[in-house]
């Protein structure tokens, strides 16, 4: 099992940067392909971003290409998502997530550990 610890999330103004940060820990956790999910009220789960073990291959849902960038550095078993570009749409509660699979899964029931999640408030 892998333990997730998400943080970077706040309140920022349309248009504006935030940088998450999740940190694992646990077996191997530098050997798992990641992913960033976001869960706003009301809404289902969506898949934001995901990057595989070494971090040479990302994939990213099509309302955020362009505006965010995954990245993750093995050395400090850290995964990062650069939000730019915020906008009120994009107010959800942000989770990190870990997979065993051999690829890179997009959809939440292919990962197996989950973090806690940060809010992230855009406002207009």
């Amino acid at each position: 099992q892998v333990q997730l610890v998400e943080s970077g999330g706040g309140l920022v103004q349309t248009g504006g940067s935030l940088r998450l940060s999740c940190a694992a820990s646990g077996r191997a956790s530098r050997a798992y392909p990641m992913g960033w999910f976001r869960q706003a009220p009301g809404k289902e789960r969506e898949f934001v971003a995901a990057i595989s073990r070494s971090g040479g291959n990302t994939y990213y849902a099509d309302f955020v290409k362009g505006r965010f960038t995954i990245s993750r550095d093995n050395a400090k078993n850290t995964v990062y998502l650069q939000m730019n570009s915020l906008k009120p749409e994009d107010t959800a509660l942000y989770s990190c997530a870990a997979s065993t699979a051999y690829y890179v899964p997009r959809t939440p029931g292919e990962y197996d550990s989950w973090g806690q999640g940060t809010q992230v408030t855009v406002s207009s």
